[in-house]
């Protein structure tokens, strides 16, 4: 029986983890999960956060599936420990990939990361970046009015510029040769973040990097889908099901179904 990939966020921003996923691996099946009701992430309590990363989990896992994939980086800097002793299927976060992609990239080890104002609290990005190379220097700066935008499907807008300008003020003139989209919400931003920094840094989303290692996983763990028939994939919110649904096929460019989720969670023992 095919056994799906499930991947979980605050909102839309673990579509950016879907569209990597579907083009890395396009057999492989995708629940989806995006608590719109809850977004953002970033300002709520730490235990809060990750109380609903585990009811997000005790859903998904009625399905079956062979992964969970916290595509929210404010959740795998809190609860991703708490998920994998929750569970008995890998599970992987965007936070090591993130920071393993900048460290593959950077030339002055020189890095920017903007998140939540949860992530950069955590300071799980300069954690992980200095578990890899010790000599980085990490620029962190948060930018809580990123995500509301891109809920809001606003991401394109003029204000969206206007936005970002003023959040990246402190980062303009800094040494930094790349910057870490620290927020999975953070590449529908890409093209004005890019704008307001300059062709010379440069931007790295994690999502290419996590699809990799989700790749490599179920290749060593004989769990690759080796079926020829498309997949067919499940997503859900939430809160907000329009506005879901919109923002998903703009970004994945697929006519998809979403579902609104009553939260009567399945209980794990």
């Amino acid at each position: 029986m095919k056994q799906a990939i499930a991947i979980l966020d605050s909102g839309v921003g673990g579509l950016t983890v879907v569209r990597e996923v579907m083009r890395q691996l396009p057999r492989e099946e995708i629940i989806y999960f995006g608590d719109t009701a809850r977004a953002p992430y970033g300002p709520r309590d730490p235990q809060e956060v990750r109380q609903f990363t585990r009811e997000i989990v005790a859903y998904l896992m009625q399905y079956d599936p062979k992964m969970i994939v916290i595509a929210c980086n404010t959740a795998t800097a809190v609860a991703l420990d708490d998920i994998r002793a929750m569970v008995d299927v890998p599970v992987v976060g965007v936070i090591h990939p993130g920071a393993r992609a900048a460290i593959k990239i950077t030339r002055s080890n020189r890095i920017g990361v903007i998140g939540t104002v949860g992530t950069i609290r955590s300071d799980a990005y300069r954690i992980a970046l200095e578990s890899i190379s010790p000599m980085v220097e990490v620029y962190s700066l948060a930018c809580p009015d990123f995500v509301p935008l891109v809920e809001q499907g606003l991401y394109r807008s003029e204000e969206a510029l206007h936005v970002v300008e003023r959040s990246l003020e402190p980062l303009r003139g800094l040494p930094l040769d790349c910057l870490i989209l620290g927020c999975t919400h953070y590449p529908f931003l890409a093209d004005s973040i890019s704008q307001v920094m300059g062709n010379d840094v440069r931007l790295i989303s994690s999502a290419e990097e996590t699809a990799r290692e989700i790749s490599t996983i179920l290749y060593q763990t004989g769990r690759l889908e080796r079926t020829v028939e498309l997949p067919v994939h499940r997503f859900f919110c939430s809160g907000q099901p329009v506005t879901f649904q919109t923002i998903a096929r703009q970004w994945l460019g697929n006519q998809i179904e979403v579902c609104p989720v009553v939260w009567q969670v399945p209980q794990i023992s």
